[in-house]
């Protein structure tokens, strides 16, 4: 199967350059590319792409709130946003993982780096880039937030095992590292991380990700300069 990617970012010489990359993988192929945030919209809604590779800075529309434009379009429930940063920690990263965004990468990432991100994204398997996840989540959780942050009570939902999972999941192990901590089988471990997706009305990782810290399940270390 052939994952569809649409292209978000305003400067067209990075989207000619992610197109010979992206095109040039049997597996993956660029269905479109969009300049402004409410371009990509509108681009994701007509090329049906299952990826977006966005950009943060765009104009028109920035990619975060096109980000939570597209997460929240039941219509669009299949695509999975991935959000392409100048610097790996962006202090608008943090909003776009909870606006529903499924990860997140720097631009400075190896071209093999960038196609497994887009195939990891396209299958919901795995969060992205895990230390600057944590290091991005410990900064930004500390911040004031305008939504209330989830509560500890909603992890009753989950049996004792989905809880370890959701840790294992919010230090960013994949299904196949979890497996080997757990001596479980990468099925099994899978099974638990929907389980807990499902009960928690999770999109993806991403956001067990973000509720693991909220909840407190997980703490935050002190950022690091």
């Amino acid at each position: 199967m052939t994952v569809r990617v649409l292209l978000a970012d305003d400067q067209t010489l990075i989207r000619a350059g992610f197109r010979v990359l992206i095109d040039s993988a049997p597996d993956l192929t660029v269905v479109g590319e969009a300049a402004t945030g409410r371009e990509a919209v509108a681009r994701a809604r007509t090329t049906r792409a299952d990826v977006v590779l966005m950009d943060i800075r765009m104009p028109d529309l920035d990619g975060l709130a096109a980000t939570r434009e597209i997460t929240a379009d039941e219509d669009l429930a299949g695509v999975r946003v991935l959000i392409l940063t100048t610097f790996e920690v962006d202090e608008y990263v943090f909003q776009a993982l909870r606006a529903g965004a499924s990860g997140f990468l720097g631009k400075g990432v190896e071209p093999a780096e960038l196609l497994d991100a887009i195939r990891t994204v396209a299958a919901g398997d795995a969060l992205l880039s895990p230390k600057a996840t944590r290091g991005l989540i410990a900064r930004f959780l500390a911040q004031p937030e305008p939504e209330p942050p989830a509560t500890p009570d909603r992890l009753r939902a989950l049996t004792e095992r989905e809880r370890e999972v959701l840790t294992l999941v919010a230090t960013g192990l994949s299904n196949e590292q979890i497996a080997q901590r757990l001596v479980v089988s990468p099925l099994t471990a899978k099974t638990h991380v929907n389980r807990a997706m499902a009960k928690l009305g999770a999109r993806d990782r991403a956001q067990l990700v973000v509720f693991a810290y909220q909840t407190g399940l997980v703490r935050a270390d002190p950022p690091t300069e």
